[in-house]
């Protein structure tokens, strides 16, 4: 008997834009892209990269903010079976060497506004063949010029579901940035499962200003199957995020809790017409239920809440608006209940169920699940140990189905949307001179949810200078992952193993709020 094949995120994008040619795709500044448009640059790119001599399994690696080339880029490589890579247009320059040199990529794009990164980048980076830019800029070649002297391709997809056609880089505690293998498989599941539990608006209007690069991403391919216009924004503004809003009566947008603490504290939030919009999807952070109720009151009854991580792209929990709106039960500081076609579960270190009610390691099975971490075996076993993945975060499940997560196995700090791992800036600051020892942890905070402070203890008769080390992680490690405030002291709590005990030095910030919120 033959086993039925086929199914793509490739077949899925040329499917939209043979669908609705007359239609704007994009929203991009002043330009408005339509999907034949759309279609005709995704179906150059690729005959430029096959010109360029790329094969199914090459990368193809992009630095960019907001712009609908990055999906086109995307798209072409889904089509053709390459591992398509983006960079954090907010990281240091240290990670983005190393993931260049890790992913080898044939192919690298950067927009105008990176164009310097990527010129520094090329320096030290021998294994990548072709350096472009998204628009003629000095120094780097010009890739929709090469692209433009090409009749575009069909748009037939190459790549078949088991093929990797995504590499998404997460920091990792190993103190190095890992490679998420994603097959055809899993993003095309990511569309689909967003479309199922989402229940998008008949051709939604979605405004964007988070990167699509990452998470915001997942949600292009399921706008444009249902018709809609992606509204892109180069970074959020609360000023030209209502103005928008307004400008095209957007029907969906997705912010991070902190956009959404910026845009409830704004001037023009008491007076900006939100009317048209039918969902506010926030993730990537835990959002405080006091300014939920108070968006909900503020933006309309239309909030949606997604948990997920790039091991199980974006979706493995979620609270829907009609979650949102319960008055039976309160359920705003949960993570939700799971996605359509994911099997969740809370195991206890021998990977056995925990009793009901009793807190466990958060483990996912599902088509969704990544392939594994590229280059890391070991790491890879130990994480897909057994059929599941494990997520690192510990959680319980009331009696009605939501998971409420309850601390962290790993020290991930989450600020302001964007994942910080400890020891990664650790590993930064512990090479300044003048530093005996360093711990970094997650503190309270209002705007970010979680700020970056570390606690340096000193060496004898050094002195720490703050802005020094300040200035040295921003270069190493970008601004995300720049500590806001600093601490010394002459030691740090040890546990009995000898090591720093970060539980005893964040419960000096979190135990207040934890013992109010129990």
């Amino acid at each position: 008997m033959t086993t039925a094949r086929g199914g793509t995120i490739g077949d899925m994008i040329a499917t939209a834009i043979a669908r609705y040619p007359d239609r704007i795709a994009f929203v991009d500044d002043q330009r408005r892209i339509g999907y034949a448009e759309l279609g005709t640059r995704i179906g150059q790119a690729i005959a430029a990269f096959r010109s360029l001599g790329l094969r199914r399994g090459d990368g193809v690696m992009q630095l960019s903010g907001n712009r609908f080339e990055v999906f086109a880029v995307m798209a072409a490589a889904y089509l053709m079976g390459l591992r398509s890579v983006t960079l954090h247009a907010q990281g240091g320059f240290d990670d983005h060497a190393y993931i260049v040199a890790d992913a080898e990529p044939s192919v690298f794009i950067a927009d105008p506004e990176h164009a310097e990164r990527a010129i520094e980048l090329q320096r030290v980076s021998d294994g990548v063949a072709c350096w472009f830019s998204h628009a003629a800029v000095a120094g780097l070649a010009d890739f929709w010029a090469l692209a433009g002297t090409f009749d575009p391709a069909p748009l037939v997809c190459e790549a078949g579901p088991q093929d990797v056609i995504r590499l998404a880089y997460t920091g990792g505690t190993t103190g190095k940035p890992k490679g998420v293998m994603l097959a055809g498989r899993s993003v095309l599941m990511q569309a689909l499962t967003l479309m199922a539990a989402r229940n998008l608006p008949a051709a939604p209007r979605v405004l964007c200003p988070t990167p699509i690069s990452h998470g915001a991403g997942a949600m292009i391919v399921p706008t444009l199957a249902s018709g809609g216009s992606f509204i892109l924004q180069r970074g959020f503004d609360p000023e030209r995020f209502i103005a928008a809003l307004e400008t095209h009566r957007a029907t969906v947008a997705f912010l991070v809790p902190t956009m959404i603490y910026r845009l409830l504290d704004h001037p023009r939030c008491a007076s900006a017409d939100f009317s048209s919009l039918k969902m506010l999807s926030y993730g990537a952070a835990p959002m405080s239920p006091a300014r939920i109720r108070e968006a909900m009151q503020r933006i309309g009854p239309v909030l949606a809440q997604s948990y997920g991580q790039t091991e199980c792209p974006s979706n493995i929990l979620h609270l829907t608006p009609d979650d949102h709106r319960r008055t039976d039960i309160d359920v705003l500081a949960s993570a939700g209940m799971p996605y359509p076609g994911l099997t969740v579960a809370l195991l206890d270190e021998n990977d056995e169920p925990v009793p009901e009610g009793e807190t466990g390691e958060l483990c996912v099975r599902g088509p969704l699940v990544m392939d594994g971490y590229w280059k890391q075996p070991e790491l890879t076993a130990e994480v897909l140990r057994n059929g599941w993945l494990h997520t690192g975060d510990m959680a319980r499940r009331d009696t009605h189905g939501y998971y409420y997560l309850v601390d962290r196995r790993k020290d991930m700090i989450v600020s302001g949307g964007f994942n910080v791992y400890p020891k990664e800036v650790e590993d930064v600051i512990a090479q300044h001179p003048a530093v005996a020892a360093v711990a970094v942890i997650g503190v309270p905070h209002e705007q970010w949810g979680e700020a970056v402070r570390a606690v340096i203890v000193p060496r004898p008769g050094a002195s720490i200078d703050v802005e020094e080390i300040r200035s040295q992680v921003r270069r190493a490690k970008g601004a995300v992952q720049t500590p806001k405030s600093f601490e010394i002291v002459d030691s740090l709590p040890l546990t009995t193993l000898g090591k720093p005990d970060k539980k005893r030095l964040r419960e000096r910030y979190w135990g207040d709020l934890r013992r109010a919120i129990n």
